[in-house]
């Protein structure tokens, strides 16, 4: 009923469509203390992970998102820390087809954790995969320009954890942490749905130049690891 709900105020904004994806994860924390854990019904779900972005361990789950730049909720998972993220975006592409097949040449912008020739080969049906550099310390041309849309899903956890609440979520049980963490998406589509129908200032879609630029990036870049292969 909550992803209905996202879904019917998404598909009446002008942002739906969009052709450009970005994809992250954040943690969801479930309890620090020893006792909140052993009373927790999230066992075998919840588990101890490791943030990169924090450097600090949590127990809890992680937030996989996915949106366009102007940070409208289109698909998003609640998953044990240790999943893969990479595997993650591929059971939420395979699940919902037609999310994919509604945006024809979709470009899906990623971090360097999203890194594999296999998941790549997955997506490789009219869907480009673009991502930063991971062994390659020097920056490769456009990809400044890759990191400052990146940090557009950023300022969308942000918006999450800092106004919404989502890591004082409370939830104990399995369905209790997939209501309280799904009520928060329906906030956020509720808001950028009112601004978009009253004309207030939000998060535009990028620009058809910007989206050009990134593509064709894209496209030399892989070029060049077919050349290399």
């Amino acid at each position: 009923m909550l992803q209905q709900a996202v879904r019917d105020l998404a598909r009446a904004t002008d942002l739906w469509g969009d052709p450009v994806w970005i994809t992250d994860s954040t943690p969801v924390e479930c309890g620090r203390s020893r006792d909140t854990v052993r009373r927790s019904a999230l066992a075998g779900w919840a588990s101890y992970g490791y943030s990169r972005s924090r450097s600090r361990w949590f127990r809890g789950l992680k937030l996989h998102l996915v949106c366009p730049p102007a940070g409208l909720p289109v698909t998003w998972a609640l998953v044990g820390p240790k999943v893969d993220e990479r595997e993650v975006l591929a059971s939420l592409v395979e699940t919902e087809p037609d999310l994919v097949r509604e945006r024809p040449g979709l470009l899906i912008l990623a971090d360097k954790g999203y890194v594999s020739a296999e998941l790549d080969r997955f997506l490789d049906h009219g869907v480009q995969l673009l991502r930063s550099s991971y062994r390659n310390p020097a920056p490769r041309p456009g990809e400044g320009l890759l990191e400052s849309v990146r940090q557009l899903i950023e300022s969308v956890n942000d918006t999450l954890k800092g106004q919404l609440g989502l890591e004082q979520h409370g939830g104990r049980t399995i369905g209790g942490v997939v209501a309280r963490v799904g009520q928060r998406l329906p906030a956020m589509t509720c808001a950028i749905w009112h601004n978009r129908n009253t004309g207030r200032t939000v998060p535009a879609p990028l620009s058809p130049t910007t989206t050009d630029r990134l593509r064709n990036y894209s496209s030399r870049r892989s070029a060049r690891l077919s050349a290399t292969s």
